[in-house]
């Protein structure tokens, strides 16, 4: 069985890899862009559901 990793970094997106599916909102797959891949924590991307740097150009910070 192959898996997935899923790490959330300091003040940055998670990062994702491994062989995973992922699924708009409407429940459609969106294309594969390999792995890994950053998806967005801060709510800021222009790129949802992936990260495109605005946490580091806002100066988003997480919770912990």
């Amino acid at each position: 069985m192959t898996s997935i990793k899923l790490t959330a970094l300091p003040d940055g997106p998670y990062r994702l890899e491994g062989p995973a599916t992922i699924f708009d909102r409407e429940g459609q797959p969106i294309p594969d862009r390999g792995s890994p891949v950053h998806l967005c924590r801060c709510g800021r991307s222009a790129d949802k559901p992936f990260c495109d740097g605005s946490h580091a150009r806002t100066g988003w910070k997480d919770d912990t």
